[in-house]
């Protein structure tokens, strides 16, 4: 299989036959070669007998149900693992990507990279609840990930099989596999792409989810800086605080032996002593953090390396 082109779907009746006509008309030069695979994430507005009545009449779309709804990183996850395409291209299945935009990805994948991000850089979304979240969003992205993509948000891109098979999703982590290429040594390119205004259906989007991703950056962050040396991040707390409390104790000896401040009541003394305790604290964690690493690793048999060209 050449392609596999993963759409998740939650209550999008209204959007999912023009979805499929234009997809087929996308899909002409890969049509022997190619599937659809569509991803009900818990509908209840009548998706899932529309795409039943699709998968019956086209043997190239696939559909997998999920028994409730559990979102859309959830939905990708698995797309991702049922598909079977050499290359795999996610969308939405609310109109606004544009399925004719595929065969530019698969030109650019053909250049040699392992993955293409897009970019919707004419969007058709509500400026002050949407793009301005958005792009505050996408700037901060860059910065903390040192990947500079315009648009993580864009669900429409393009991957090489062999770079997200080993990717697992959690939360809102599908819009950072850009990222965990890129860490991995893969190639991205970023290409625009045309949006449209939503015609039918509700958004699922809304600011709560500008904030959930942005926890989720957190993570990201931990997991590539730190997840393999725990202790840099938690030891190098720890010593802040113990330098902390130091400079604490010698400011309160100070003013003991030559302001005449009675130390039990300088409240100097009391922040020194948290300011151990929490130093401690940040050691301990640290290598609680390491055994659990180690365990992990070892006990799975999971390198902390990857060798090019493995798969």
């Amino acid at each position: 299989m050449e392609l596999s082109i993963v759409i998740p779907v939650f209550n999008e009746r209204e959007n999912l036959r023009p979805l499929y006509e234009l997809l087929k008309e996308a899909l002409v030069p890969w049509s022997a070669n190619s599937e659809i695979l569509f991803v009900d994430d818990g509908s209840i507005d009548g998706s899932t007998q529309e795409l039943r009545e699709l998968a019956r009449s086209d043997p190239t779309v696939q559909v997998l149900e999920f028994v409730r709804n559990f979102g859309q990183t959830a939905a990708i996850a698995a797309g991702f693992d049922h598909a079977r395409g050499r290359i795999i291209i996610p969308l939405d299945a609310d109109l606004q990507n544009d399925p004719r935009d595929i065969p530019r990805i698969m030109e650019k994948l053909e250049e040699g990279f392992e993955v293409v991000s897009c970019w919707r850089r004419d969007r058709k979304d509500a400026w002050l609840s949407r793009v301005l979240p958005s792009q505050l969003a996408n700037r901060l992205i860059s910065w903390i990930s040192g990947v500079h993509l315009h648009d993580y948000g864009c669900t429409l891109k393009g991957y090489r099989r062999d770079v997200v098979q080993h990717i697992r999703l959690y939360g809102e982590m599908h819009r950072f596999i850009p990222i965990f290429a890129t860490w991995a040594g893969a190639r991205v390119a970023e290409i625009p792409v045309q949006h449209h205004p939503r015609r039918k259906g509700v958004s699922k989007y809304g600011i709560s989810r500008t904030i959930k991703v942005l926890l989720d950056l957190i993570t990201v962050k931990f997991l590539g800086s730190y997840s393999t040396k725990p202790m840099y991040l938690f030891g190098g707390l720890g010593l802040v605080s113990f330098i902390g409390s130091g400079a604490l104790s010698a400011v309160t000896l100070y003013q003991k032996y030559f302001q005449e401040v009675k130390a039990h009541r300088n409240p100097l003394l009391l922040l020194s002593i948290f300011l151990a305790i929490v130093g401690v604290q940040f050691i301990l964690f640290g290598l609680v953090a390491e055994l659990i690493v180690r365990t992990y690793h070892e006990s799975q048999d999971k390198p902390t390396y990857i060798v090019k060209g493995d798969s």
